[in-house]
């Protein structure tokens, strides 16, 4: 059997509102941690297409270069996520930063070996610095398993959806600091300060400052993150390979049908991740600008609904049946949206400004369903992983369920985005048919009694 980790004395002394009031300070500092480096996530979205593209390559690289991260994450967040069960979460966090800082200083140095040593290198220096952040995107696995230890049960729903609320405000800010990093005046500046030996591009820029920000991330989490008072796997464990440990949770009847929605859900939705934009741009005209603003409106509806309306219904209803809901509103999302201009015919008129159609009305009521949807099914969804996976395998559960999802993320692009090509409509709707089994699965769930890990 597996000890209890020791706690410090001033914590297994304090008296309870002391101990809730010390774990609401190490669940601030978690999120804080994954909101700065989230951030720099998105700070790189906005030139990441153009990167690959100022090297003369296919835009098929584009594709090749989000899969290289996928199948790296989908590799290592067991692994990582097992290590975090054995050693604890503060070193993995902390060693998934180190990561993060190394690949994003690499990602805007491939201009420099473009000019040193030709655009293969260069190339090859794009692929290896997403394949180490891939490595390293273990980090919110570990996140999520740090909040586990930290949140009884009954509250563990509105935690986690502060994970998903991160996830939002970094896709909400991050982008608008590295549009304005790559901007001329700001690189023109930059080149006038750094030495000749940094490079000062419109690429290079966000990239140092996405690295810049994992730095601080890196620091926060060395000196506020504690490491929580939990259970740790056996030492016996550490020789489990990332075959057995999905082996072991298909194997698991309260795990096997989450880890399998966790991959069915992330294939269906790469059909809006990967083919919106082309959508927008093909049947609204929505050029980059009108695109950013729709998804900005769909960061914020994402970052209230999963920092607080998830939280609220968590206190009313079990995480299965939000589960159920949330997959539901997903599915129907997935099948209305590429219909929507043919919706907004169905709608009154509107008034106010000559853009505001009702064609834009039904793709905002649509995104709006999206959002409410995604932002239940995966807040849910890894509650549900938390409660049924024992109190010293938490990293390992979520980081199987990661790695699930980041499988899906690889081979869900790349289809769907072949699915475009024949028919604009079939990957939505496609998507939408994935969902089916996965609200049975929830709803399954659902109808079992209700037990916990802790």
């Amino acid at each position: 059997m597996s000890a209890p980790e020791s706690a410090p004395v001033s914590e297994a002394s304090a008296p309870p509102d002391a101990a809730a009031g010390g774990n609401r300070r190490a669940l601030a500092v978690v999120i804080a941690i994954v909101f700065i480096d989230l951030l720099g996530f998105g700070v790189v979205i906005p030139i990441l297409p153009f990167y690959v593209r100022s090297f003369g390559v296919s835009d098929v690289f584009i594709g090749f270069l989000a899969a290289s991260y996928s199948i790296m994450q989908f590799l290592f967040a067991p692994i990582l996520g097992r290590l975090s069960d054995q050693r604890g979460r503060r070193p993995v966090i902390m060693l998934s930063l180190v990561g993060s800082v190394l690949a994003w200083t690499v990602f805007g140095l491939a201009g420099e070996m473009d000019v040193l040593f030709g655009t293969t290198l260069a190339v090859a220096t794009l692929f290896a610095s997403r394949m180490l952040a891939g490595a390293m995107g273990g980090n919110i696995a570990t996140a999520q398993a740090y909040i586990a230890d930290i949140t009884p049960p009954q509250r563990r729903a509105g935690a986690l959806g502060l994970i998903g609320a991160s996830f939002s405000l970094g896709f909400i800010f991050g982008p608008a600091i590295g549009g304005l990093m790559a901007s001329e005046p700001v690189v023109a500046a930059a080149r006038d300060v750094f030495p000749a030996a940094i490079p000062a591009t419109r690429f290079s820029l966000p990239s140092f400052t996405a690295a810049a920000l994992s730095l601080i991330s890196l620091v926060f989490a060395f000196v506020f993150l504690r490491e929580p008072d939990r259970q740790r796997a056996p030492a016996g464990s550490s020789t489990t390979t990332l075959v057995t440990q999905f082996r072991d949770a298909l194997s698991d009847d309260n795990l096997r049908g989450l880890v399998v929605s966790f991959f069915i859900v992330s294939v269906a939705f790469s059909g809006i991740q990967v083919m919106f934009i082309p959508f927008a741009a093909d049947i609204y005209g929505y050029g980059e600008t009108e695109t950013a603003l729709f998804l900005t409106y769909i960061g914020l509806l994402g970052t209230l609904n999963q920092g607080v309306v998830v939280g609220q219904l968590a206190r009313r209803y079990s995480e299965a049946k939000l589960a159920v809901v949330g997959a539901t509103g997903l599915m129907l999302s997935l099948a209305f949206l590429p219909f929507s201009p043919e919706i907004g015919q169905l709608l009154p008129p509107v008034g106010g400004p000559a853009w505001f159609t009702q064609e834009l009305l039904a793709l905002m009521l649509v995104g709006a369903l999206l959002s409410f949807g995604n932002g239940m099914l995966n807040v849910s969804l890894s509650t549900l992983v938390s409660t049924s996976a024992s109190a010293e395998k938490q990293g390992n559960a979520f980081g199987v369920t990661q790695g699930a999802g980041s499988l899906g993320r690889t081979i869900g692009p790349p289809a769907m985005a072949a699915l475009y090509v024949l028919t604009y409509w079939s990957p939505f709707v496609v998507g939408a048919v994935l969902i089916v089994p996965v609200i049975y699965v929830l709803a399954s769930v659902a109808r079992r009694p209700r037990t916990t890990s802790q």
